[in-house]
């Protein structure tokens, strides 16, 4: 992973009494919180609580009813394509084409969102999500965990200080969430950012983790 990121040690992501109305239900109502840089932030809560239609809000995917959202004190709704350059949004769709190889998937990723980086590069991210030997095979032939995967490799090449992961762990064995794990943790002490949803029980008494709770 690069070394990160000495201008986002400032930086900021504000959520400002944001409402969600879904088929004439609120699903949640005036929220605010901010993540600023080393934050690692769980959303959680019961399903149909809103925990993907925030995340989807927040990435500008998503549409709210009132509030705001802010990077840097800038509304991303007024600049979204400088707030998309900083963001690495993966939801519960993969976003990988099932005809390509895993290789070719994370080079064609990386083409399209402006990085460059070497062939060796892609490999070794690969070989960190555990795919080893399944980097030529075409995704169709991979099972759900190793589809996810795919996507998930996307995070070791990252230059985006803010990741924001909807059920990252989906199809993810225990070994896998633990380097996951680490991942994660070594983001932000680099100065970024990570907002997330997840089922999985993860970083067992870490007082870095703060969490934020939709629903009663």
């Amino acid at each position: 992973m690069p070394t990160l990121w000495n201008g986002y040690w400032r930086a900021m992501l504000q959520v400002n009494g944001l409402t969600a109305i879904r088929d004439e239900r609120i699903l949640f109502e005036s929220l605010s919180f901010t993540v600023e840089a080393g934050d690692l932030v769980q959303v959680e809560g019961r399903n149909g609580t809103g925990k993907t239609t925030l995340l989807r809000i927040i990435a500008g995917l998503g549409d709210k009813e009132t509030g705001d959202i802010a990077w840097n004190n800038e509304s991303i709704f007024s600049d979204r394509d400088s707030f998309h350059q900083d963001l690495l949004f993966l939801g519960h769709q993969t976003g990988i084409k099932r005809d390509l190889s895993a290789f070719e998937n994370l080079s064609f990723y990386l083409n399209i969102s402006g990085h460059s980086y070497t062939h060796e590069e892609v490999w070794q991210a690969l070989t960190k999500v555990g795919l080893a030997g399944r980097e030529d095979v075409p995704v169709a032939q991979l099972s759900a965990g190793q589809q996810r995967r795919v996507a998930l490799a996307r995070l070791w090449l990252s230059k985006h200080p803010l990741w924001i992961l909807d059920e990252p762990l989906t199809a993810i064995d225990k070994q896998g969430v633990k380097v996951l794990e680490q991942l994660f943790l070594q983001h932000t002490q680099q100065g970024g950012m990570v907002l997330l949803t997840t089922h999985q029980d993860m970083f067992e008494n870490n007082s870095k983790l703060r969490k934020i709770r939709l629903g009663h």
